[in-house]
């Protein structure tokens, strides 16, 4: 999974502090998680209890999605779970955050993370511009 390019833009978020664990999810499924060593300690205790709760948010999810539901959350004990809808989808950016964490910052950073995941889903065998950027060659004489 280390060449997918959604997961590199799950281990950026990882790097956040708040941000505990990070999915692509749909109901029963996660589809990619991040490529490193999956989520941080913190999130083990609780995430069978989590992983049952999405289930139900994905009903609902299911549900709005087709006229515009963008985004959900709950809270579980002492986290939240922030759901970013992709358009359209019964598939979601999913995000385990202290329930006390400033979401002002990780809010912004959940829907970059959107958008960018939304234009891999859209053209994923299309090369990003940086990634064509590294591969070319400057020779001068």
């Amino acid at each position: 999974m280390k060449d997918d390019p959604i997961a590199r833009v799950l281990d950026d978020l990882l790097k956040l502090d708040d941000i505990l664990a990070c999915m692509v999810a749909r109901r029963n499924m996660i589809s990619v998680m991040p490529s490193g060593d999956g989520f941080k300690p913190e999130v083990d205790q609780i995430w069978d209890s989590i992983h049952r709760t999405m289930d139900s948010v994905f009903g609902v999810i299911g549900e709005y999605s087709q006229i515009g539901l963008g985004e959900m959350e709950f809270r579980l004990q002492d986290h939240e779970v922030l759901f970013y809808v992709f358009p359209d989808t019964e598939t979601a950016l999913v995000a385990i955050v202290p329930a006390l964490a400033n979401k002002g910052l990780l809010e912004v950073e959940l829907e970059n993370a959107r958008r960018e995941i939304l234009k891999i889903m859209e053209n994923p065998k299309k090369e990003s511009d940086s990634q064509k950027k590294d591969d070319e060659v400057y020779v001068t004489a």
